[in-house]
């Protein structure tokens, strides 16, 4: 949609696109799944591929989720490293 400066009327615009068969056809039972229009599908889905760049979304953003994950430690593992990997092996060696 482009707004024509003179008049400030929004300007439709149709395109047309071509798509792999397996595309077509997820794009397809999504669309009957959520009741939408392939038009409208598109259209949201360009709107978030455009607002949310993910490309601009930075290194610790992408990885933050699995930070600390394991649960496994607790304080600063770099200060503390030799100390905690000499536990760890020696826990082992005991076994």
């Amino acid at each position: 949609m482009l707004y024509n400066h003179t008049t400030l009327k929004e300007t439709v615009i149709s395109l047309s696109i071509q798509l792999p068969d397996k595309l077509e056809q997820q794009l397809s039972v999504y669309c009957q799944e959520n009741h939408l229009s392939i038009n409208e599908t598109i259209r949201l889905a360009l709107e978030r591929l455009l607002t949310t760049n993910p490309f601009l979304i930075s290194p610790y953003q992408l990885g933050k989720d699995g930070f600390g994950a394991d649960q496994t430690h607790e304080g600063d593992i770099a200060q503390h490293s030799k100390e905690l990997l000499k536990a760890r092996f020696s826990k082992n060696a005991d076994c």
